[in-house]
């Protein structure tokens, strides 16, 4: 199944997080001293917010999958809205240990679409077989020369 994510800059976090708990109704489902996230039900979202990007205000927007089969069906699907489709593959992203693709739609807006395998200690991490110290916990807006201009790619 999927969920609909939304990723926004913040420049105060606990005032975020008091302002957005009201707001839903809840508290966030994992908080870090620069990251916060709710995971939704109604409405079915993942939405998080954090200090670690360049501006404030949405930052990203994104699909979560459940399963390899929605993440590649996703991806055909980004491939044919944008051919500058960029497979980050799996890294370490807010948090957690992911798979994703990364789209920016005509308005500039970063789209990504990736399945969650699991939680991580650290805010970011590119995973490769050969070694895993590659942008270790590195902060967002450097660019790798095989990487397109995402600012929301976590390992960017």
């Amino acid at each position: 199944m999927k969920r609909f994510h939304i990723h926004i800059g913040v420049d105060d976090l606990e005032r975020s997080i008091n302002f957005y708990s009201e707001l839903f109704g809840e508290k966030p489902t994992k908080v870090r001293s620069d990251y916060a996230k709710w995971f939704l039900e109604d409405p079915r979202v993942n939405f998080a917010i954090s200090t670690r990007v360049q501006n404030s205000g949405v930052d990203h927007l994104g699909i979560q999958v459940d399963g390899d089969g929605e993440l590649d069906e996703l991806r055909e699907k980004m491939q044919l809205a944008d051919m500058s489709l960029y497979d980050e593959g799996e890294v370490v992203c807010c948090y957690s240990h992911s798979d994703k693709s990364w789209v920016k739609d005509p308005a500039g807006i970063a789209w990504e679409t990736y399945q969650i395998m699991g939680d991580a200690n650290v805010y970011s991490r590119k995973v490769h077989a050969d070694r895993d110290d590659c942008c270790a916990d590195q902060p967002t807006g450097e660019t790798h020369e095989s990487e397109p201009e995402l600012t929301a790619n976590c390992c960017s």
